[in-house]
């Protein structure tokens, strides 16, 4: 029996929610990057960048091309980096609500004696 769509996005967000995998995919919107620079950039251990990496491998959002000793990843498609951007935007919106909604309630405490 095939998986419902819905169900097959639930898992596609889970594989999506750990911060080093989020941070690949931002790196990677500008285009591929060597392993040893994405280290650089993220600052993890190798063998948790490397987990990191597989798990994207592994969904098809991310290749791998090796030349000699150097593993390159890049986006496995445009649609990937877009979805970074609206998750940027969504959060942006987000965070400003909430921000104006702090204001509001640190205006209410100055107004109660």
């Amino acid at each position: 029996m095939p998986v419902p769509l819905y169900q097959a996005k639930a898992e596609f967000f889970r594989m999506l929610g750990h911060p080093v995998r989020i941070r690949v995919l931002e790196l990677l919107r500008d285009g591929p990057m060597p392993v040893r620079d994405l280290l650089a950039a993220i600052e993890v251990e190798p063998s948790s960048l490397s987990q990191q990496l597989a798990v994207l491998r592994r969904s098809g959002i991310v290749t791998s091309t090796r030349d000699g000793s150097t593993v390159v990843y890049e986006l496995a498609g445009g649609d990937v980096a877009q979805l970074m951007s609206a998750a940027r935007r969504i959060l942006t919106e987000v965070l400003t609500g909430q921000s104006v909604l702090l204001e509001e309630l640190r205006e209410s405490e100055v107004a109660v004696p």
